[in-house]
């Protein structure tokens, strides 16, 4: 579902810049850390506003919840689902610095308008191959600003020059596979076999 996400973030992105009049910018889904030199990757990267995960942790409050499913006279046991936060780098690759920070600006006006996304509010191509089995799901963006040692950190593992760039938070996606751990019967009647001893 990851890659999903980051799919539907850049259809509604870079539908949001063609609404606001921004024709010449565009979201790719890249590597920030391959922009530099002479590849493939680096030459799709040019003159683009780049979006790339950067890091991922687990909700560690959530791991308690147990996970079944109750179906007729059976309970069907599961791993727990895992939730998790995903540190999302929108990168403004843009020849142009004015342009970059044009493009960084309708980023964060369009988190500033949109911050839940769900099935029901959100916009993406569902003809896609990748897209087809995409089902219910609710997250959040948050705006993270990192200290500047952190960020001095990020872009040195990225291992290339600071450009301007946005880093949110998505909270909570959770991902399940569909796979049962086992299954039982329900507990239908209770007996006892205890007697009074009075």
């Amino acid at each position: 579902m990851i890659f999903e996400i980051f799919q539907i973030l850049s259809e509604e992105i870079n539908h949001y810049f063609q609404e606001i009049g921004l024709e010449d910018s565009e979201l790719i889904i890249d590597n920030i850390a391959l922009a530099e030199g002479s590849t493939d990757a680096a030459e799709a990267m040019r003159d683009k506003m780049v979006l790339t995960l950067v890091n991922l942790h687990e909700e560690g409050t959530m791991k308690n919840f147990p996970n079944h499913q109750f179906r007729e006279d059976q309970i069907q046991y599961r791993n727990r689902v895992i939730h998790l936060h995903l540190f999302l780098l929108f990168s403004a690759n843009r020849n142009m610095y004015s342009k970059s920070l044009k493009d960084l600006a309708a980023v964060i006006s369009f988190f500033q308008g949109k911050k839940l996304f769900t099935q029901g509010n959100t916009v993406f191509d569902r003809e896609l191959d990748s897209m087809q089995h995409v089902g219910n799901f609710r997250f959040t963006m948050e705006l993270y600003t990192p200290t500047f040692e952190e960020l001095n950190f990020i872009w040195g593992t990225l291992g290339g020059k600071q450009l301007p760039a946005v880093l949110y938070q998505l909270n909570l996606l959770p991902l399940e596979r569909d796979m049962g751990q086992g299954e039982a019967p329900l507990i239908q009647r209770i007996r006892s076999n205890v007697k009074n001893q009075s």
